[in-house]
């Protein structure tokens, strides 16, 4: 499988002082074709990791350091944006709640939060975004109102709105948050679809109760360190996670979904 990022020895500073790592000796490699869930507390790194994946933020230089996407340490971010595609929960609150919900993902052909007046779109275009709405099962609501969907509605249109450039890799960051169970599960099934189909997801939650059986490798974070990397249950055992989250965890696992008790 070829390889989308590349990290060897990366650092990341946090805040305008540059006094605390976000990120501290980071060595990663993430390849197309592997789906993968990045797990850890608030304050982790894990945030940080993601926008070093999607393009957002640059690695301090050191002279044994290495960034690379796509092979790449210098990118165009809107050549990025058409090979990866990103789903952020504070991109709900973006759109107007009266726009038709079909234009949050005909707006992302021109890296707009919705039309504008003369905005206009090619018929190929325009069968663009309808296909990433028929991959969701969203067609049904495309006609209404943003503002009267639901939670999970928005969200899988904000997933639809992410593939409708076709990229090879979905990156979402805590994918179910504010969802209901049943909104949630909905969701789920969503991406397993998409995984089974063929498209590279990265998940990044600190929930492992969100990471769907088929996502197979584990990255597991704290204090802006990789402590843990590999396969799913392996990663994911009571020890690794009670000392993860500063509390005792005991970790079990049904029909490949991985179970957290206090």
């Amino acid at each position: 499988m070829k390889p989308f990022l590349e990290l060897r020895n990366v650092h990341v500073w946090r805040g305008d002082e540059a006094e605390v790592h976000a990120l501290r000796g980071v060595s990663v490699t993430l390849h197309e074709g592997e789906s993968v869930a990045i797990l850890g507390p608030n304050g982790s790194g894990k945030s940080t990791l993601l926008k070093l994946i999607t393009g957002e933020v640059r690695a301090a230089y050191e002279a044994d350091s290495a960034c690379e996407l796509f092979g790449e340490e210098l990118w165009n971010l809107e050549e990025l944006r058409h090979r990866i595609g990103v789903v952020m929960p504070e991109e709900v609150q973006r759109f107007d709640a009266h726009q038709e919900a079909f234009e949050t993902v005909l707006s992302a052909l021109r890296g707009a939060y919705g039309l504008v007046r003369g905005m206009r779109f090619r018929a190929v275009e325009r069968e663009a975004a309808w296909a990433a709405v028929r991959r969701m099962g969203i067609e049904p609501l495309a006609g209404r109102e943003y503002g009267a969907l639901s939670s999970g509605e928005k969200r899988r249109f904000l997933i639809a709105r992410a593939l409708v450039h076709q990229p090879g890799v979905l990156v979402l960051d805590e994918a179910s948050t504010a969802l209901d169970f049943a909104a949630a599960a909905i969701l789920m099934r969503a991406l397993r679809d998409l995984h089974k189909s063929g498209t590279t997801l990265v998940l990044v939650t600190h929930h492992p109760a969100e990471i769907p059986p088929e996502v197979e490798r584990v990255i597991l974070m704290r204090g802006g360190e990789i402590v843990a990397d590999g396969p799913k249950r392996r990663v994911l055992d009571s020890r690794s996670m009670s000392r993860v989250f500063g509390v005792p965890l005991k970790v079990s696992w049904h029909r490949g979904w991985c179970q957290v008790q206090g």
